[in-house]
């Protein structure tokens, strides 16, 4: 991995491949956020399937390998695709991960016939049309990278300026249309971008895992805020750390696509974060699940003591500790701890309660009647 660094600085080949992962985990993080938080995780996986008879269908009318021409055929594929799909969910009864499921199926389908067709054509060009399938990121050359670089400009320009319109359209998509602003217009450049960022990473990391690339960054970025541009942020930052490192791992080891590798890096961000993050972490979840049911024991202790208590004139009166040996949420620890909170004196083997203990259980009691 040092060596890697190291030869990242001199190798051109190496550092473009470099540079075009990154800036594609970035877009693809970015705009990935607003197809988690829009619960359409599965149309990256439909658009980038559907994407393929564009590839096909484009280097058919062409006879041409060209990068750009084959990327446009996926893009009009794609947004033909993605136009079905809305068109299924609005016209008919039918749900959209029903939808999703035609769509892919159907495009995949007939993309693999048209590549079966173009591989028994006597056409030297044909080869390696099938890199689209699973990626192929060291087919990768300078103005690939220069294509992903402008393409993540106008997509960072045209979020800033529909910012205040994306944001109200995904959480509150009613009130947009109450104050006017043309939801179907928002929409579609939304999914537009989506559509776009999905294709360009389709040289890279190919048709079959482009959806993981596009949606684990922002599933990993979710786990850790609530603010939508720290989401973005953190999604673009944790896609081009996975493009970065997934082709660390893939170029120092022998027989490693990079790829797969990206995507594995990508995972294991979202794993770290879904046992780490502070918020929803499930390390945390877990831990604060026994602190609050320490917390439950120690109230019910306190209950317990209060109903003891409070039979007596004195309610300073000391008692028995081995009165509460009956009592299941007892335990030496927490007699200790309600000492430290100043609710309960122990001398000895009696305890007593204070006045805050006292006070605190009788709000607690009054609490639980008024409940009932």
């Amino acid at each position: 991995m040092t060596e890697y660094f190291n030869l990242l600085w001199h190798d051109y080949t190496l550092r473009t491949i470099t540079l075009g992962t990154a800036v594609l985990g970035a877009i693809c993080g970015m705009l990935g956020s607003f197809a988690v938080l829009r619960k359409e995780s599965l149309l990256g996986d439909a658009i980038s399937h559907a994407a393929l008879p564009g590839i096909a269908l484009a280097f058919i009318i062409t006879g041409a390998k060209d990068s750009a021409t084959l990327l446009l055929g996926a893009l009009v594929s794609g947004l033909i695709g993605t136009y079905w799909i809305r068109g299924i969910t609005s016209k008919t009864h039918l749900k959209s991960d029903t939808a999703l499921g035609l769509i892919l199926s159907t495009f995949f389908g007939f993309g693999m016939l048209l590549l079966t067709f173009i591989q028994k054509q006597p056409n030297a060009n044909q080869a390696g049309l099938d890199k689209y399938l699973f990626g192929q990121a060291a087919t990768l050359v300078e103005s690939d990278v220069k294509l992903m670089v402008i393409v993540t400009a106008v997509s960072l320009v045209v979020l800033l300026l529909f910012w205040k319109e994306f944001k109200i359209l995904l959480f509150d998509p009613d009130y947009t249309k109450t104050i006017g602003f043309n939801t179907k217009f928002i929409d579609v450049l939304v999914t537009f971008f989506i559509v776009l960022a999905i294709v360009l990473g389709l040289q890279t990391v190919g048709v079959v895992l482009m959806s993981a690339i596009l949606l684990a960054p922002a599933a990993a970025a979710r786990q850790w805020t609530n603010s939508l541009s720290t989401m973005v942020l953190l999604a673009g930052l944790v896609g081009a750390l996975s493009g970065i490192f997934g082709t660390a791992i893939s170029a120092s080891q022998d027989n490693l696509s990079t790829g797969p590798v990206i995507v594995l890096v990508a995972s294991v961000f979202v794993l770290f974060s879904l046992i780490f993050a502070p918020g929803r972490g499930l390390l945390f979840r877990e831990i604060r699940f026994r602190n609050n049911r320490k917390d439950l024991e120690l109230m019910k202790t306190l209950q317990f003591m209060y109903d003891i208590a409070r039979d007596h004139e004195n309610i300073s009166h000391p008692h028995a500790i081995r009165i509460l040996n009956n009592f299941q949420g007892y335990t030496k620890g927490s007699l200790k701890k309600l000492e430290n909170e100043d609710l309960i004196t122990l001398d000895g083997p009696d305890w007593a309660l204070t006045q805050k203990g006292f006070d605190t259980a009788a709000e607690m009691y009054n609490q639980h009647m008024n409940n009932e």
